[in-house]
């Protein structure tokens, strides 16, 4: 092999290209990371994973892969030493669910502390047009990041990032971050003394957008001093520690009320998309996948209600969680189940979600969960 190493397209900037920055940092895979040009971007990456996404790693082998969930569950089976998936049954389940909703739930807040303030977008203008256009002028690269960032604006109704809904997500993200600076007032990660899967999940938002974006970075992360830290810990590259997690298999109290709020809010907006997607099915073609968002759904927001579009991939965030669960043998699941019950969260292992296959950025139906015509 002339290139030993891994090689990880994408942006300081992505929220998903965080995670596995930290990811890889943390493991100490050897990789390159190389800032995504617009020829890379509009043609090399989309011929080789059919979507235009960040971020995609190459293998030395030369297998392309997107998704950062895919990246990191290749990547564990390749580097199990110091492997980021708890081995007792509820830290294991409870970290994939963490991923899931780092994922999913915090996309219209990264969004919305992103774009609705206006000093973030030099910052973004400035990486945006040396990463795509490196070389070029100025004027020229300022042009090119004008039309992604007017992709992305394009985004932010689908996701939610609604002006009638600012006071909501306001309310909700100021005291969602106060229950984690809690929680990191105690623990130096979301399960103990060295990070998870979950912690990966998390930090996405935080590291490329509420860590890093001027205004959030300011007034969202600065004052809380124990997440700030946390933040740091997860971009530092951390030697992989030896310390363990709670003992026992335990959660700690102060994730609780983090919990409480995902069963409370992520859980109904999973039943919601899971309600659309299965009204998608009956007139979907076999290996169709299925459209990238669907109708709206409500769900709750703290005290408040929450509108976005009902997005198909979610459901396969929650499929790979339940996956977790399912794979367990009996005792481990009844802990998992006693673990939820008193949350709150024990209709989620209820959820009867269509088996479905990713493919970029869209999902496609098993052809087994597709009604028979």
């Amino acid at each position: 092999m002339s290139n030993p190493a891994y090689t990880l397209y994408g942006w300081h900037l992505s929220y998903f290209t965080g995670k596995v920055l930290c990811y890889l940092n943390y493991k100490q895979i050897p990789f390159v990371h190389r800032e995504v040009d617009m020829t890379t971007l509009m043609w090399r990456i989309k011929r080789k994973v059919g979507a235009v996404v960040m971020p995609v790693m190459v293998t030395p082998e030369q297998q392309w892969i997107d998704d950062s969930s895919r990246i990191i569950d290749y990547l564990e089976q390749r580097f199990p030493d110091a492997s980021v998936v708890p081995t007792t049954p509820v830290q294991r389940f409870a970290s994939y669910l963490m991923e899931a909703w780092g994922d999913e739930w915090w996309v219209p807040i990264a969004m919305h502390t992103r774009w609705t303030y206006p000093e973030n977008y030099v910052l973004f203008e400035r990486e945006a047009g040396g990463a795509l256009l490196p070389n070029f002028p100025a004027f020229v690269q300022r042009r090119a990041v004008a039309k992604v960032a007017a992709t992305l604006r394009g985004m932010l109704h689908t996701v939610g990032v609604r002006a009638e809904q600012f006071a909501v997500m306001d309310l909700w993200t100021s005291a969602m971050l106060d229950l984690l600076e809690q929680h990191f007032a105690q623990h130096s990660f979301l399960f103990g003394e060295r990070p998870t899967l979950g912690d990966f999940g998390l930090v996405g938002t935080m590291y490329g957008h509420l860590g890093r974006d001027p205004w959030p970075a300011r007034e969202l992360i600065a004052p809380r001093p124990h997440l700030r830290a946390w933040i740091a810990r997860m971009a530092n590259a951390p030697s992989q520690s030896k310390t363990e997690l709670l003992a026992d298999d335990l959660i700690a109290d102060t994730l609780a009320p983090v919990f409480r709020a995902i069963f409370a809010e992520f859980i109904p907006l999973l039943e919601g998309i899971n309600h659309q997607v299965k009204a998608a099915l009956p007139p979907l073609q076999a290996g169709r996948a299925l459209p990238r968002g669907l109708a709206d759904v409500e769900v709750p927001m703290g005290a408040g209600r929450f509108r976005r579009k009902a997005l198909p991939y979610t459901l396969w965030m929650a499929q790979r969680t339940l996956d977790v669960y399912r794979q367990m043998p009996a005792d481990e699941q009844q802990s998992v189940r006693d673990w939820l019950t008193p949350l709150g969260g024990a209709s989620l292992l209820a959820l009867d979600i269509p088996r479905l296959k990713l493919h970029g950025l869209r999902v496609t139906p098993d052809l087994n969960s597709l009604p028979v015509k």
